[in-house]
């Protein structure tokens, strides 16, 4: 009951059309179990409910067969998958494994977007677009942290818009790309040295500004503090921050930024 009620109401909110109530509805009576057990892992499946979206996959000391436990368990019930910080190598064997799968070595995440399950339970693919978000980078050497962020609100569904290397140093270079960035949902802004470029941009928009430090700089940097202790000290009142190098937790919190401004769109 709990599951059709959540349905009903995210049909009322407009999160989900008509067709798409439906096609879940053949699958209401369905037994999915709250944590699957695998050989590594207790894959927590009943996340997608509580939460929105389903569990990611954190790859460092994990081994390729354990990924692919999860990502197999998450698809036989219906779920998107993503793994971060993955390696070459474990990448290289997840690809065999997943021929669908979306690999962006810059970000070091696999995805996989489109889900069916064994019983036919329609996947977890968004309809819509859930939202448009924009990542602007300081400089060319933040590009692995922002492509993570990059992937991660496109597994969410969102439209994302990448605009590179327009930090203050060439102040210029960010004016130019304000068209691109002012009618954003909400924008993630990754910068490592001294992390002022969030502040400026949270000075030409009015919408969210999720800052993101990263460990790019001289010593005097120490590893993305100075750059986090910047941000943290932001004089622009739209500018929040994540922790360093953490594009996934940037990404995630804008796609749920952007998802509920996209249905508060639609509703109007």
């Amino acid at each position: 009951m709990s599951e059709l009620t959540d349905l009903l109401a995210r049909f009322k909110s407009d999160e989900i059309d008509a067709a798409e109530v439906m096609a879940r509805l053949n699958g209401i009576g369905a037994t999915t179990p709250a944590t699957l057990q695998t050989p590594a892992a207790q894959v927590d499946l009943d996340r997608h409910r509580r939460c929105g979206y389903a569990e990611v996959v954190f790859s460092p000391g994990k081994t390729t067969a354990a990924i692919a436990d999860v990502f197999r368990a998450q698809l036989a019930h219906g779920q998107r998958c993503l793994a971060t910080r993955v390696s070459p190598e474990q990448a290289a064997e997840l690809l065999v494994i997943f021929p669908a799968a979306v690999h962006n070595p810059t970000a070091r995440t696999i995805r996989i977007e489109r889900a069916q399950s064994a019983e036919g339970v329609p996947g977890t693919e968004l309809s819509e677009s859930a939202g448009h978000v924009v990542m602007i980078t300081a400089g060319t050497g933040d590009l692995p942290v922002a492509e993570e962020a990059v992937e991660t609100s496109r597994w969410m569904g969102c439209s994302v818009d990448l605009i590179i290397d327009v930090g203050v140093a060439g102040p210029q270079r960010l004016l130019a790309q304000k068209h691109r960035f002012e009618g954003a949902d909400v924008v993630v802004v990754v910068a490592g040295m001294e992390g002022a470029l969030p502040s400026v941009v949270g000075g030409h928009v009015a919408c969210p500004v999720i800052a993101v430090p990263t460990s790019v700089g001289y010593g005097a940097s120490f590893g993305g503090i100075a750059a986090l202790l910047g941000m943290l000290n932001s004089c622009a009142a739209n500018v929040t921050v994540v922790n360093i190098d953490a594009g996934f937790k940037g990404g995630f919190i804008a796609g749920l930024i952007a998802q509920r401004v996209a249905a508060a769109r639609r509703a109007m």
